[in-house]
């Protein structure tokens, strides 16, 4: 990092922090003591009003908030702005309701004549293929906020039928009570990962289903924030319902594993042989037999044999169709 670009990292670390050590800024911007007791001098000399604290507990502290320079950036920095950007094009729901379209013009108009022509090339080599959202969530806003501020809501969600041959038939809805965690989306879809108060368990729910939502008067619980921190497979405990399969998977598989998987599936080796394990629910058996199939011949149900015949009997209600 050039030393004008540290410098005005600097000056808005230290004008968020107030009080901070010769370690504090060794750390965040990776220098030496000599190169921070350097900088330091740099930015006094630039007219921070810094205060140097002596004794034990001794550092340096900010007399008052600066009025900072407006953030710039390099070039290698405007081209990984404008490629993230790029993620936003598919979606027609986001948090916030931002506008891909708004950003992408105040971005371009606030390049100068050259970046903008070497972004106008970069796209002429450089294909983005993204999943185009499938349904929209009007919700997404008020479902980041509750996870960033830890609160408990209500929803109104719809839950999808089976009829008996495993065919969509019809829709019902229920009230769910629940502390959210976190979005994400997977293949046009935003999911919300969140605590189930009723069922006091993880649970993840679709979006585009949630047809209310509102806050509520309950207090939030405190280990659901403290799981959030460990890692994600952890989070989503099987039920003691839980039905567990064992399928063996070929390379070709094991690929399309990497692609897409669930906290409740895993790859496990055994006496040379590669197998795909993990659990569904028993409302589940109509997901898990979708997404078997989406493997085709790299995978063979071991067990359990409701599985079996399960896959068996989606394949010829396939073949009814064709």
């Amino acid at each position: 990092m050039k030393k004008s670009e540290r410098m005005n990292q600097m000056l808005r670390f230290i004008n968020q922090k107030q009080q901070f050590t010769l370690q504090d800024l060794m750390q965040e911007f990776q220098i030496s003591k000599r190169t921070a007791l350097r900088d330091i001098t740099s930015l006094e000399e630039l007219g921070a009003p810094i205060y140097v604290e002596y004794g034990r507990y001794g550092g340096y502290r900010l007399l008052q908030q600066m009025q900072l320079p407006p953030i710039s950036f390099n070039t290698g920095e405007l081209h990984a702005l404008y490629f993230a950007m790029q993620a936003l094009r598919s979606f027609s729901s986001l948090p916030f309701q931002i506008s891909f379209r708004t950003i992408h013009e105040k971005f371009m108009n606030a390049l100068s004549d050259k970046q903008r022509q070497d972004i106008e090339n970069i796209q002429h080599r450089v294909y983005f293929q993204h999943t185009e959202q499938i349904r929209d969530s009007a919700h997404l806003e008020f479902l980041l906020m509750a996870a960033v501020q830890n609160i408990v809501i209500q929803i109104t969600y719809a839950n999808q039928r089976r009829s008996s041959d495993q065919r969509p038939s019809s829709t019902n809805t229920n009230i769910r009570t629940i502390q959210p965690i976190a979005l994400y989306t997977r293949k046009g879809y935003w999911y919300c990962q969140a605590y189930d108060l009723h069922k006091q368990a993880y649970r993840v729910f679709r979006c585009d289903r949630i047809i209310s939502a509102e806050t509520t008067e309950i207090e939030p619980l405190t280990h659901v924030k403290e799981l959030y921190s460990q890692d994600a497979q952890s989070l989503w405990k099987p039920s003691e319902q839980a039905i567990p399969f064992k399928c063996l998977i070929d390379e070709a598989g094991m690929e399309l594993f990497q692609q897409e998987h669930f906290p409740s599936m895993q790859i496990s080796e055994k006496r040379g042989h590669m197998y795909l394990v993990g659990s569904y629910e028993p409302h589940e058996l109509d997901f898990i037999v979708r997404y078997l199939a989406g493997y085709g011949k790299s995978i063979k149900i071991m067990e359990p044999v409701i599985l079996q015949k399960a896959l068996r009997q989606y394949y010829l209600d396939l073949l009814d169709h064709v």
